[in-house]
């Protein structure tokens, strides 16, 4: 075998694009998982710690955001690991958390009657997943990155939005459809075999070389990506509203499909990510990602006034389909800015933001909610995404780079 290549057998651009894919769908398989055990238990948790344990919508937001404590704890620690041990180690790692946060959950479903040892397991198995989402999805990505080359990072980290969002419009109505047939315990369990046979696959992907980095502060990293970071925590307040209290939402109001609404948000999403990705190397991340902001307050308004399920179902959609491409269009501004060496560490410093702001979501809404009801919280979301998209636009006009 030569070096040269066929002229009998050309490399058309469709053929190179298939290669690339398929070099990218191993490592985003373990994103689908990985996410797939987070979208499970989301609609069935908050409803689970409110009405079947007792605790209040504070508490029932809680329960959704323990799992970011973790995440934004862990989230530094797995972009070095990463970085030092290569992704594939560092994805093995997390699936194994995954599996820890099913059993935790399988745990609680004996407990319904001590609503305190309850909470306390289900809290616990939040916090496993965190540092599980940290691992798999930045290890994924990096892992995705290496496989395809760094000309497509744009790529890589919108094939791992489709395969997230994917995973949770597929698992929040099935995790519902466990709980209301075998109750809490199947769900548990179903989390734990994905996770451990998950493993099995993983084992069998080749890893990646991994060269030593340039050690580079975490300050340093932190400053470099943060004001893109915060753009996307803003940007990010309409999905971490929308999944934490959007079945209590329809409850209030006597409606049914909340978990459809989830449904639709990830169609939306993903059809936006297959179908729209390609403007961010063409135009610009900075561009992409203010056209997405602007649909997002449209949707998080028509949420916030919605009378009928129908305007929340057309809502939800238009938020999946505004944030879509705001991650990765913000995430190619910010991961250029340092070293391809350290960009685990840059991904992950990155991906900390979403984590803080899907944290600090569950809680604050609560609050509101508990003051001013839901909508009042809906329509606080949307001037969060307001002011994401004034700091795009702030962003975009001290960009001096030519987009990627």
């Amino acid at each position: 075998m030569t070096d040269s290549p066929s002229p009998a057998v050309p490399v058309t651009p469709a053929d190179s694009s298939l290669t690339t894919t398929l070099k990218i769908l191993p490592p985003v398989s373990f994103t689908f998982i990985c996410y797939l055990t987070i979208g499970i238990p989301l609609a069935v948790l908050p409803t689970y710690a409110h009405l079947r344990l007792g605790y209040g919508t504070v508490l029932a937001g809680l329960v959704i955001s323990a799992q970011y404590v973790a995440t934004v704890i862990s989230r530094p620690r797995a972009g070095r690991m990463i970085d030092h041990l290569g992704p594939k180690r560092v994805v093995i790692y997390g699936l194994f958390a995954c599996a820890a946060s099913g059993l935790c959950t399988f745990a609680a479903s004996f407990f319904t009657r001590i609503p305190l040892v309850a909470l306390s397991s289900i809290l616990l198995g939040r916090l496993a997943l965190g540092v599980g989402e940290s691992m798999v999805g930045t290890g994924a990505s990096i892992w995705g990155i290496g496989r395809a080359g760094s000309q497509h990072i744009a790529k890589v980290i919108s094939w791992n939005g489709v395969a997230t969002f994917g995973a949770l419009s597929v698992g929040a109505p099935f995790g519902v459809f466990l709980l209301q047939h075998w109750g809490l315990a199947s769900v548990g369990l179903l989390i734990a075999a994905l996770a451990i046979g998950s493993v099995a696959f993983a084992v069998r992907v080749p890893r990646i070389p991994v060269s030593a980095p340039r050690h580079l502060p975490f300050a340093h990293v932190f400053w470099k990506v943060a004001p893109h970071g915060t753009a996307l925590a803003f940007g990010g307040m309409g999905f971490g509203v929308l999944a934490t209290f959007i079945t209590l939402f329809f409850a209030q109001l006597h409606w049914s499909g909340a978990a459809f609404t989830l449904s639709i948000y990830g169609v939306a999403f993903i059809c936006t990510r297959l179908i729209f990705s390609g403007l961010i190397p063409r135009l610009g991340g900075f561009p992409v990602a203010i056209a997405s902001l602007f649909i997002e307050i449209f949707g998080l308004l028509l949420l916030g006034f919605a009378r009928v399920p129908s305007a929340a179902f057309a809502a939800a959609g238009l938020i999946g389909f505004g944030f879509s491409l705001v991650f990765p269009a913000l995430g190619v501004e910010a991961v250029r800015l340092l070293p391809v060496e350290n960009r685990g560490t840059a991904l992950g410093t990155y991906n900390l933001f979403i984590d803080l702001s899907l944290f600090f979501a569950g809680p604050l809404a609560g609050a509101i909610i508990s003051h001013a009801g839901y909508r009042a919280s809906f329509l606080s979301c949307a001037a969060g995404v307001f002011f994401a998209f004034l700091l795009t636009l702030f962003l975009a006009s001290r960009s001096r780079k030519p987009s990627p």
